[in-house]
């Protein structure tokens, strides 16, 4: 039990951490817009991986990756330093797309009520006319 709250305490201090390093002391230009989502460590806590959101093209995307995979050494020799351990996680970044994906579906949930609320106006709207003609016979 407490070997599980151990995990989870590391991997918010590794978020925490990391999200700092990379936006005060990584001086990549190709650093873009990297928002650093979650962190998994593995059972042994030799490994841990740290899911990182970029916003922007595909071509963005990549090199954004590029450039944190070209930091990692210096983002986790900073992590050791400030996070105390015996012997530190070797870390690897991840691309985390959840966060596009929940906007895509948003967008497309968004795109389906408004299609569904013009379907309904228009039926409603069609539903009056036949009423109006409906009460004009019998006048």
């Amino acid at each position: 039990m407490g070997k599980g709250f151990r995990k989870d305490r590391l991997a918010s201090e590794i978020v925490k951490e990391t999200s700092k390093i990379i936006l005060f002391e990584l001086r990549d230009p190709r650093k873009g817009f990297v928002t650093v989502t979650r962190a998994k460590v593995s059972d042994d806590y030799r490994y841990a991986k740290i899911f990182v959101s970029i916003m922007g093209t595909a071509k963005e995307k990549k090199l954004t990756m590029g450039g944190l995979r070209h930091a990692q050494g210096f983002v986790q020799k900073e992590l050791s330093r400030r996070i105390q351990m015996r012997s530190f996680p070797e870390i690897n970044f991840e691309l985390d797309e959840s966060i596009e994906k929940a906007f895509k579906i948003t967008n497309e949930i968004d795109r389906l009520a408004r299609e569904r609320k013009a379907r309904e106006a228009k039926s409603a709207g069609a539903g009056l006319e036949g009423e109006k003609a409906d009460a004009g016979e019998e006048e």
